[in-house]
């Protein structure tokens, strides 16, 4: 099974995490369909939201022991924004 593993997490504005994963690649995952269930409710306290965290490896994200999102959720689900291999491959070939 192929892991795409998160390098970078980072909270934006409306419930959305912009995540950045070790391949370059960056992704907007939108929270806020996750708020109507129940296990994630507490999101809702947004400083208890502007915590996450980046969990041990790179293979998921965290906000406490009880809630968490798995790199493979905001991967399959998240929109592409850019990719950072993209853009550096970009800058090499025009030199």
């Amino acid at each position: 099974m192929n892991f795409h593993r998160i390098k970078n997490i980072e909270v934006l504005n409306n419930y959305q995490l912009k995540v950045e994963f070790i391949t370059g690649e960056i992704k907007i995952y939108d929270c806020k369909p996750l708020l109507e269930k129940d296990v994630f409710k507490a999101l809702e306290n947004e400083n208890l939201f502007r915590k996450v965290k980046v969990d041990i490896g790179g293979y998921g994200i965290i906000w406490n022991d009880e809630i968490d999102i798995s790199e493979s959720e905001l991967w399959i689900n998240g929109k592409n924004i850019n990719s950072q291999v993209a853009e550096d491959k970009a800058d090499y070939n025009s030199k």
